[in-house]
């Protein structure tokens, strides 16, 4: 192509401002700060890791048929700014939920505070210039069916979505299309502001635990594998590679969320099992102070109601019955004369003077392809005050209603590492990483290598919550035709 070709293709871009090219930065907020902050509430985080278990752990009901399982809120949110004049929205950034969605003006039953300290906003869509309805008959439509027709979506008709979750909440709305903008990545440590159009949802109507103000955001921004994602929006139109991960600062709640290929660290993988809702694995054996676990052969089985979730989400870790009484022996045999109380009745607690990583053993998880999970004593035991600890084990047994002896590896064991989710090749990984340091991308269009930083911008959410942030960043692969 000659140069006056591309200067046309550059002014196009320029005018229409929805074809991205390059890498783009979301600023990500975390609801709670990190292992250091004592301020944590105990029963806070129980309650949100129940109520995502009772959501997470149920089918999604799409009306257009589909797959995936928008979940409760995840501990980040970011800021996104959509429409024509921009107006900024707060959605919780949720690896477990797969579309991305907002409440809308005049919705039933929507939260209309939050214990965040935040502004919530309800989109107009005849507020925005570039809004419009997402029919039947359109692209975006289609890939939200996944699993089937729904006889109600005719052409011309809006294309609506019903979110039914485990524990009897429900979104409804419909979707739509608008500009979004976002923070292109130009160079190391760069940055520069484009658009992009992007489907979502437009909640009409909620019902349940959605519309609780101690977690309430204007919406959810879903990672989750189906196509209606923005991930899989994206990916479809060419403009990203399937591929993000996330690195947690646990001293403080800070880090880095990534779409794209990292180049630095280097990361080991282990595959996903297929045709899962979430982000399974397979766990072969379970590791503690050097001894492994005496376990049933077929605790960890995947063709069973059991297997291993990866879930960024989660707060806590949840283990089975048996897996997790094995550990808390071992555990705690380490310290013969510790004993255990409870704390708001429902946490295990100690006290212990000095170092807990030269106290307590290093816990291993191994994977198939021989990919180990470490868990050390700081990130599995976090301070609720002077010496005294609680544990972030978990039976699961006793924390999903069914009784499912579910394994969910949530945010203790994940904190301190670079989590790699590779879509495109259905595998997972991790590397131990200093997560307030920056990592190595390429850009795929210019094949250039950039530095990303991790950001940790702290302020006050209320009296109990401390907000820090992370950085979300989207590393395009090319030039291509709108989405949808």
């Amino acid at each position: 192509m000659d140069s006056g070709n591309w200067f046309l293709l550059l002014l196009f871009l320029v005018q229409f401002m929805s074809l991205v090219k390059g890498n783009v930065v979301f600023q990500v907020h975390h609801k709670y700060g990190g292992r250091g902050n004592k301020n944590w509430a105990l029963g806070v985080m129980k309650e949100h890791d129940s109520r995502r278990h009772g959501r997470m752990l149920a089918a999604v009901d799409f009306q257009l048929g589909g797959d995936g399982s928008p979940t409760n809120a995840a501990l980040y949110y970011t800021r996104i700014t959509i429409g024509t004049p921009p107006v900024d929205y707060h959605v919780q950034v949720d690896t477990g939920s797969d579309i991305l969605w907002v409440n809308c003006q005049n919705c039933e039953r929507c939260p209309t505070k939050s214990d965040l300290n935040i502004h919530l906003r309800q989109y107009d869509m005849t507020a925005s210039s570039t809004g419009k309805l997402i029919t039947c008959n359109e692209e975006f439509c289609d890939a939200a069916v996944d699993y089937g027709q729904n006889s109600n979506c005719k052409a011309g008709k809006n294309c609506e979505y019903s979110i039914t979750y485990g524990d009897g909440s429900i979104t409804e709305g419909y979707f739509i299309r608008d500009n979004f903008r976002l923070d292109q990545v130009t160079g190391n440590l760069q940055t520069s502001t484009m658009n992009g159009s992007i489907g979502f949802g437009c909640s009409a109507k909620q019902s349940g635990e959605l519309g609780s103000s101690s977690e309430a955001v204007d919406g959810i921004i879903g990672f989750g594998q189906s196509n209606a994602s923005i991930l899989s929006q994206l990916a479809l139109s060419g403009k990203v590679k399937k591929i993000f991960s996330h690195c947690l600062d646990g001293n403080n709640g800070g880090g880095i969320f990534a779409i794209g290929d990292v180049v630095e660290p280097k990361v080991n993988r282990t595959p996903l099992v297929p045709n899962q809702q979430h982000y399974n694995v397979n766990l072969k054996a379970i590791e503690v102070d050097g001894q492994f676990l005496n376990l049933p052969t077929d605790i960890f089985d995947t063709r069973s109601s059991r297997g291993t979730i990866i879930d960024s989400g989660t707060t806590l870790a949840y283990l089975p019955s048996v897996v997790y009484q094995q550990l808390f022996d071992k555990m705690m045999a380490k310290q013969p004369s510790s004993e255990t109380h409870t704390v708001e009745n429902q946490f295990k607690c100690l006290y212990y003077k000095g170092n807990i990583d030269d106290g307590f053993p290093v816990v291993n998880f191994h994977f198939e392809n021989s990919l180990v999970l470490p868990v050390a004593p700081h990130d599995y035991l976090f301070p609720i005050n002077n010496n005294e600890y609680c544990i972030g084990w978990q039976n699961s047994a006793l924390q999903t209603r069914d009784g499912r002896q579910i394994t969910l590896l949530g945010d203790i064991v994940l904190t301190d590492k670079l989590v790699l989710y590779d879509l495109e090749n259905q595998t997972i990984g991790w590397t131990q990483y200093n997560c307030s340091s920056g990592i190595k991308v390429r850009d795929e269009a210019s094949g250039n290598v950039y530095t990303v930083g991790a950001h940790d911008i702290s302020s006050s959410a209320s009296s109990l919550l401390k907000v820090n942030v992370i950085t979300i960043v989207f590393f395009m692969v090319a030039v291509v035709k709108l989405i949808g």
